[in-house]
């Protein structure tokens, strides 16, 4: 059914709560004179938006990373005195459907191959109209709105009448043009036009249209205190991985415990869903993993047909394939179909292969609890493996990197940025599954490399990427628009 034959009530905006977060939590990990810096620019950004609200909207409270950012991105603002907020917009599965596809089509990539038409524009341009007409009744004249990625530029125009200044936020994107990238864009340009800047991940991803006076570069990073990225005891590490269903049992109902996002004591009691040939893994099992959505860009397909060609002979490596359940990711309709071909890909593995593959999906439920699940997972992994074949940024890179482990990672989008040499090993043809296969085995063969690059890649995401010239940068925007 057409969007325009539907209540507008059936699109709201709702609110995600999000605790603030202790900002002097860094000090002792950056040291004084980076956590000094954050503290003059925050200081800085709260005393012009004095009064004012900042805004956020995206497509999903959960199941992605742009999820993710906004929870630490929000919660840290908050604790600096500024009015900061969370909302998600609302859709049909037509328009999610349309979205995707934009978003595969700014990777360069067709998706599902439907159309990008005049009908699709429509769609869209209802949708998010009507998401506007409810966010309309929140912002007002002189906050800072920041809409994030292809669902929601629809709602910039009706944003800016309210004299709010808007902000469009790109996390995808492709280093050089095609066809593809050419018509994602001519569908978005005509919505972004309002907007008074733009941040993107990465220089390259700029479409040579934008005014690049009005464009800021700003790359992700992780927060260390995360459920996601916390420290967490090898016991605890073990105790999770018996609770969801990887590891065997051992008799014992303990749950691991980590600590929520808003400072309580969270315990990891729910079990994944895994399809897996053969009886649990044991604690000294080596173990790879991919942690990603169910999409065809992150090849998780590939990731597995790759290790079955190269792991012939080591009977005590396995491949764990980690994703979220997909009754939970409302914004990705390719989710359920991509993880039918991974489940019908793996049972046609030979059954050496097959009993030392699985795949893994994380229940949703809880955020908080899933991101403790993935980061157990990691610290697990003898190896972890980011093998897309087009990526935006690819924050799980960074996030392995900072829990010590090796990574082996494709030379494509922000993976490029978060890799140097030596700190983990960049795979130039992400599409050559006998490569990869190769190199793995290799990697495995060497527990004294996997050891030092992991090493080397903790120190580099310390250097880079912990959150600090994340949010400064966001600091500065906020106070350049609150002038």
């Amino acid at each position: 059914m057409a969007a325009t034959a539907r209540d507008p009530h059936d699109y709201l905006v709702r609110e995600v709560d999000v605790p603030a977060r202790d900002l002097s939590r860094f000090e002792p990990l950056i040291g004084f004179d980076r956590y000094s810096e954050l503290k003059r620019t925050a200081g800085a950004s709260s005393r012009s938006l004095q009064g004012r609200t900042v805004w956020n909207f995206n497509s999903t409270a959960s199941g992605g990373g742009v999820a993710e950012m906004l929870e630490v991105l929000v919660g840290y603002i908050k604790n600096v005195g500024i009015d900061s907020r969370w909302h998600v917009m609302t859709g049909d599965a037509e328009f999610f459907s349309i979205t995707k596809r934009v978003h595969n089509r700014l990777h360069g990539a067709s998706g599902d191959a439907g159309a990008l038409g005049s009908t699709e524009a429509e769609h869209y341009a209802a949708v998010t109209a009507a998401n506007a007409t409810s966010a309309r009744g929140l912002v007002r004249r002189s906050d800072v709105v920041l809409l994030h990625d292809p669902q929601t530029a629809g709602m910039a125009a009706a944003l800016a009448e309210t004299g709010a200044r808007v902000v469009w936020r790109c996390h995808v994107g492709r280093e050089g043009t095609n066809h593809m990238t050419d018509e994602a864009w001519s569908f978005l340009r005509p919505h972004l036009a309002a907007c008074e800047a733009y941040i993107f991940s990465r220089r390259q991803y700029v479409p040579q249209w934008m005014d690049t006076s009005r464009v800021r570069i700003i790359p992700p990073s992780i927060d260390p205190f995360s459920p996601k990225n916390q420290e967490m005891s090898d016991v605890d590490v073990i105790r999770t991985l018996r609770r969801i269903g990887l590891l065997e049992p051992d008799g014992s109902s303990t749950p691991g415990t980590f600590v929520r996002n808003d400072g309580r004591p969270g315990l990891i009691e729910r079990q994944a869903r895994i399809i897996q040939d053969g009886p649990s893994l044991r604690p000294d099992d080596r173990l790879v993993i991919q942690v990603s959505r169910w999409d065809r860009l992150k090849d998780m397909r590939g990731v597995m047909e790759g290790f079955a060609l190269g792991m012939s002979g080591y009977a005590d490596s396995h491949l764990a394939l980690v994703g979220p359940q997909m009754d939970a990711v409302i914004d990705d309709p390719e989710g359920v179909e991509v993880f039918e071909e991974c489940a019908s890909a793996w049972q046609a593995l030979p059954a050496q292969a097959r009993r030392r593959v699985r795949l893994v999906s994380l229940p949703m439920d809880d955020v908080d609890e899933n991101a403790a699940m993935v980061n157990a997972l990691q610290r697990h992994a003898t190896v972890i493996v980011q093998k897309s074949l087009m990526e935006g940024f690819g924050l799980t890179v960074a996030e392995g990197m900072w829990k010590g482990r090796a990574v082996i990672a494709s030379h494509v989008g922000g993976i490029i940025d978060q890799i140097s040499s030596g700190t983990g090993i960049l795979l130039e043809d992400p599409a050559d599954l006998a490569e990869f296969g190769r190199t793995l085995t290799e990697l495995l063969a060497h527990p004294v490399e996997i050891t030092q690059l992991g090493s080397r890649a903790r120190q580099h995401v310390l250097d880079h990427f912990v959150g600090d010239e994340h949010l400064e940068a966001y600091a500065r925007l906020i106070e350049w628009l609150g002038t």
